[in-house]
């Protein structure tokens, strides 16, 4: 999974031995409120020259702080990790004190787009830091080791070579030999042990600073930020969960079937669960790795897209090139040329990075980029043009005021790319002149089974990652059962097991970067429902009347004048508005998705006919 990044959503991701003198100083805002009467109630206009204040000076401290973050994450030294904390506290340590000082308008009426702003103000921290500095200097360092740690890490294999994550990957992805992809599988997790008291102490901290904000604790404030109770919340992603939870029981049960039939003992196991090294993915998230042992037998569509690639000569920059023109031909204009010259496509040779893709906003205008390992495949053919989704974005809301330069909520941001990665079908490529002709209709199940090996399987551990975290957060697990609590979830909705004895010794949470990357994980499953909805409501302004599986709205400027007043509106309303803009629709909605895949939920409830589905 990618991630969008902009000081915004930061939250301490960095951290480190803070120069704390950077905070010391008061705020334009404090400054602001100080001019004010003393003893007189607070007015109106007092707290929208405090927002606007506030705004003015958290886009400067942002810049900084994205600058730095951006050179940590392409160039990871002691220096380089030091200068990113340092940037990053002095942001985060103004936004808790801005949040202190807006206690003084609480009881004040507001309205409009200064309430909103008030709000949004305090859900800026992904991990609040407390207003003690020895904690928040404390927070920020452990933030930094933990990020570190899964960064550098290495799998150290049987053979005594140890070797980075994304090489790996690429063993699970093409290996079928059960003991290679078991040494990788187990190499890898071997990275998160060391991280577990450190994401023990950042919780107590951060919950600390959650609380100090009037949030009971981290989770609440992360989902506060839907514009819905909290509570409300978690039941509207178990409402969504259960819309689409029967396609997921069927993918399941087949997919378990053909590694069965592929794999005998190694596959089977009495409870029914799928052993997760055998699935072809680190996380076993998602499935497209294991086409090949469990597609349709006569639907393959006759292409090979990676081949393809290769054959007609793609690198990094022509598939960028590439998905920025599936932009341009919605009407966006081109990116910058900054974006060109500041963007990491490829893993550099000399030195440690993220490789983990994501798209920054460095200065929430113009200067947009990407940072990716791109290696020239179709997969990463999909992730290049989801990060563009991001940047895309990032641009069409740059004219929103500071605190509304985000995503109608953060499913939307990942949202957009993979709407738009529902484009890449043959009609697609044969308009990039990649394919001579769409293959024919009765190809399409092998189609539809690879998306959903890719956005269905991926449903269950999108909704589970949070759904963890949320309970350490709350109290409800602590480090005594980390590991139980994360695999009891995984057998609950995923239906997978790990493929050797687990122990409370492992931390395999902490080998999915977005664990010790804080990453909040519930836009993606969020995501994975609204990219069907954009992609259903976008075939239908185009006027697409065919199977929704084989609608490609690349080129329809129509859709895409629609598309961008959605993109525009930021975070300036509330998302069943934004939503509604564009699907006609205030509901998030897994209809979308059963829609799509319906021609495959056929066939595979065909094939599990006699087999005993399910898990325990």
């Amino acid at each position: 999974m990618s991630t969008r990044v902009s000081s915004r959503r930061l939250g301490l991701l960095l951290g480190g031995a803070a120069l704390l003198a950077l905070s010391a100083g008061p705020s334009l805002a404090q400054q602001t409120g100080a001019q004010q009467s003393a003893g007189k109630p607070p007015t109106v206009e007092e707290a929208r020259a405090f927002v606007e204040a506030a705004e003015k000076e958290l886009a400067e401290l942002g810049i900084k702080s994205n600058r730095a973050a951006w050179v940590r994450a392409t160039y990871i030294t002691p220096d380089t990790n030091q200068l990113a904390a340092d940037a990053d506290l002095a942001y985060q340590s103004r936004v808790g004190r801005l949040v202190e000082e807006s206690k003084r308008f609480n009881g004040l009426t507001l309205t409009g787009d200064l309430a909103r702003k008030m709000e949004k103000l305090k859900l800026l921290s992904v991990l609040p830091p407390p207003a003690d500095p020895k904690l928040a200097e404390e927070l920020s360092r452990v933030t930094t080791e933990l990020q570190t740690q899964y960064d550098t890490g290495k799998a150290c294999l049987a053979n005594g070579e140890c070797k980075p994550l994304d090489d790996i990957s690429e063993t699970l992805r093409t290996s079928r030999d059960p003991k290679e992809m078991l040494d990788v599988w187990t190499a890898w997790h071997k990275v998160a042990p060391p991280m577990k008291p450190l994401y023990a102490r950042e919780v107590e901290i951060a919950n600390q600073g959650a609380r100090e904000m009037g949030f009971k604790d981290v989770g609440a404030l992360w989902r506060s930020n839907y514009d819905m109770d909290p509570d409300a919340f978690a039941a509207e992603t178990d409402r969504l969960w259960g819309q689409v939870k029967p396609l997921y029981e069927s993918l399941h049960c087949h997919v378990r079937a053909k590694l069965v039939e592929k794999y005998g003992d190694a596959a089977k196991r009495p409870d029914g669960r799928i052993p997760a090294h055998l699935l072809g993915n680190m996380w076993a998230q998602e499935w497209s790795n294991v086409y090949d042992l469990v597609a349709p037998g006569s639907a393959d569509p006759g292409y090979d897209l990676t081949k393809i690639l290769r054959d007609k000569g793609y690198d990094a920059v022509k598939m960028t090139r590439t998905a920025e023109g599936f932009f341009t031909s919605l009407g966006f204009t081109p990116l910058p040329q900054t974006f060109w010259e500041r963007s990491m496509l490829v893993r550099p040779k000399d030195r440690e990075v993220t490789c983990h893709a994501s798209a920054w906003d460095i200065d929430d205008k113009d200067d947009i980029r990407i940072k990716m390992c791109m290696q020239v495949t179709a997969e990463d053919f999909q992730t290049v043009h989801h990060e563009l989704g991001h940047n895309f974005y990032q641009r069409a809301y740059k004219e929103q005021p500071y605190l509304f330069r985000s995503g109608a909520n953060d499913g939307f941001h990942e949202a957009i790319g993979d709407f738009v990665a529902l484009s890449i079908t043959p009609k697609y490529l044969v308009d990039l002149k990649l394919l001579d002709r769409e293959p024919a209709a009765d190809k399409d199940l092998g189609l539809l089974m690879n998306e959903a090996l890719r956005g269905v399987a991926f449903l269950p551990f999108g909704l589970l990652v949070d759904k963890w975290r949320w309970q350490v957060f709350a109290g409800e697990v602590g480090p005594d059962s980390y590991n139980k609590a994360w695999w009891d979830l995984r057998a609950q909705y995923q239906g997978v097991a790990a493929p050797v004895a687990r122990t409370e010794a492992d931390f395999d949470p902490g080998a999915k970067n977005h664990i010790p990357g804080n990453t909040p994980y519930m836009r993606y499953f969020l995501a994975r429902i609204l990219q069907f909805q954009f992609h259903q409501a976008a075939c239908q302004q185009a006027g697409y009347k065919g199977p929704l599986h084989r609608c490609s709205v690349y080129g329809d400027k129509e859709v895409g004048k629609r598309f961008n007043a959605m993109l525009e509106m930021g975070q300036s309303k509330p998302w069943p508005e934004a939503l509604n803009a564009f699907t006609g629709t205030r509901q998030m909605d897994g209809s979308a998705m059963l829609a799509y895949f319906k021609p495959l939920k056929d066939w595979l409830d065909q094939q599990n006919q006699g087999r005993q589905c399910g898990w325990q």
